[in-house]
């Protein structure tokens, strides 16, 4: 859910969610630690508000994580600058930000391409926001609507991680390979949602 001036949120919005149910139906280890997580926290009844999400760290990391490695907005949008980090750049020259470079920096992620929780977490197991996690952008301009995104992506996923179990179909493994457009989604996929 990544939204970097773009006029697109409500399509990041929804690709989010979807990369989510994929990457727990490929890992779902992942996703029985997520869901007793939910459960030992707030149960199956309670509504998840978002008073929750400092009690469910695991979860948050997965979020977080699913976010990182999905990069579903790679590019920001081009800016024009005439200072940058210190550097004097022409005016007039444009300037297109590569997400992508820091979200899968070996220097910054333990293990860049592989899908890890862990990045989020430190070693008491509690949540952590690494500077590196950006894919909302960064500086002036920050998507506007990251705060209304990131609340809205918890409320739905652990609202999902409560109430069901997602498999791909008997013989269909997961395909992990992306749709291009303004921005990077899946392809087309059918998946099974159990009621727990």
């Amino acid at each position: 859910m990544s939204c970097p001036d773009l006029p697109s949120c409500p399509e990041t919005t929804s690709t989010t969610p979807a990369l989510g149910l994929l990457y727990m139906a490929k890992y779902p280890e992942i996703q029985a630690k997520v869901q007793a997580e939910i459960d030992r926290r707030i149960g199956q009844t309670k509504q998840p508000s978002t008073e929750d999400r400092p009690s469910l760290p695991y979860t948050d990391a997965v979020i977080h994580e699913v976010q990182r490695i999905s990069n579903i907005v790679p590019l920001s949008l081009p800016h024009v600058t005439i200072q940058l980090g210190g550097y004097t750049i022409p005016k007039g020259v444009t300037i297109i930000p590569n997400l992508t470079s820091v979200l899968f920096d070996k220097n910054e992620w333990e293990t860049p391409y592989t899908f890890n929780p862990g990045h989020f977490l430190n070693e008491e197991g509690k949540f952590v926001k690494l500077a590196a996690f950006n894919p909302f952008s960064a500086g002036k301009r920050v998507c506007l609507g990251e705060n209304l995104a990131r609340m809205e992506l918890f409320l739905f996923f652990t609202s999902f991680m409560q109430h069901f179990t997602f498999s791909m179909p008997a013989g269909v493994k997961p395909l992990m390979e992306y749709r291009f457009g303004i921005t990077l989604a899946p392809q087309q996929y059918e998946i099974c949602a159990t009621s727990r």
